[in-house]
């Protein structure tokens, strides 16, 4: 998945990630806001943006040897202003998986943009009606 989503389709940025030389990542402080969660408020996102973990590469980079969404049902919610994972790469990745998508106009960070669709979305696949 990592190797897919930093891998932007032509016309789209790619994540503006920072790493280190101990094998660790994090989103650009600088570049937060605007690349990860552009559709909330800056005395939110500012804070987001310093307070972030460093998050391993080895975790994101792992080679899978079986997938669920080969074997179970799969629903997406695609957001479309992603500046993360680009939504072409989502397309992409849900398409293959037979998902069936949602769209919301959101940045990466939909769970707090739009969290009221992300709950009635979540609400939706545990009632089966998702």
């Amino acid at each position: 998945m990592f190797e897919l989503a930093t891998r932007p389709a032509a016309g789209e940025p790619g994540p503006p990630l920072l790493s280190s030389s101990d094998g660790f990542i994090l989103v650009d402080p600088a570049k937060f806001p605007t690349a990860f969660v552009q559709d909330v408020d800056i005395s939110i996102t500012g804070f987001m943006a310093v307070a972030q973990a460093p998050w391993g590469l080895n975790a994101v980079q792992r080679k899978l040897t079986r997938t669920a969404w080969k074997d179970k049902p799969v629903r997406y919610t695609l957001p479309t202003q992603d500046r993360m994972i680009p939504p072409t790469t989502q397309r992409f990745m849900a398409t293959r998986a037979g998902a069936k998508v949602v769209e919301l106009q959101s940045s990466h960070a939909a769970m707090l943009s739009h969290s009221k669709d992300v709950a009635a979305f979540i609400e939706g696949v545990a009632t089966g009606g998702g």
